[in-house]
């Protein structure tokens, strides 16, 4: 089985650029989208209904802002869109969809730099997240968490490590919490298959930071 995680930074934007070409010449059996900044009614029809697929979205009240998706070709036995631990702000971040053999978490984590709140959100998502994760996988069955979790967990994941150890993103308690997420028996599956620094999912555009190779 093929499983695809992806964050676009707006659906519509991508939509654009080729991604239904992209999307059939992949041909995944479930793609795993985040912060598709889109309502479902926003979507085009083609993006709403594709051949072959479930087509799932969780988003807020708020337009423009947050969401995820789950294109799938196996129709889950269950789908829900919060988490059943704690008190935390969805926001349209989740997506939980169960199958046969394991379970399916799409999750968009807060980013906590905009503000001491925010960041204080961001650690409250992450702690009932793993409280989630517990709970499901003492149950028995397999656990797959697709998402972007906004922080790079050690100096080999990160250009600047030095420079960013006081910004939220690489801050010691977020990069502790991802210690949890391993001592609780997840695994960082790309780091089964590389174990090298230099490889980055995100760049500030801003700071022009994918041409000097500078990511996280």
């Amino acid at each position: 089985m093929q499983i695809v995680s992806w964050n676009v930074n707006g659906l519509r934007a991508v939509y654009k650029k080729g991604f239904l070409e992209w999307f059939r010449s992949v041909g995944p059996d479930i793609l795993c989208i985040q912060e598709t900044k889109s309502h479902e009614d926003q979507l085009p029809l083609d993006l709403r209904y594709i051949e072959g697929y479930d087509a799932i979205f969780s988003y807020p009240e708020r337009r423009g802002y947050s969401g995820v998706a789950i294109y799938t070709r196996q129709s889950p036995t269950s789908v829900n869109k919060t988490f059943y631990f704690g008190d935390v702000e969805d926001e349209g971040r989740i997506i939980v969809a169960d199958y046969d053999r394991f379970h399916l978490m799409n999750i968009y984590f807060p980013n906590g730099k905009m503000s001491k709140e925010r960041l204080e959100y961001k650690m409250d998502f992450y702690k009932v997240f793993i409280e989630q994760c517990k709970d499901m996988m003492s149950k028995g069955m397999d656990l797959v968490v697709c998402g972007d979790v906004n922080t790079a967990h050690t100096e080999k994941d990160i250009a600047r490590p030095k420079e960013n150890e006081m910004a939220s993103g690489f801050l010691p308690e977020e990069r502790e919490w991802l210690d949890r997420f391993i001592e609780n028996g997840l695994v960082d599956t790309f780091r089964l298959f590389n174990d090298e620094g230099g490889h980055y999912s995100w760049w500030d555009y801003r700071a022009g930071s994918f041409h000097k190779h500078q990511g996280m």
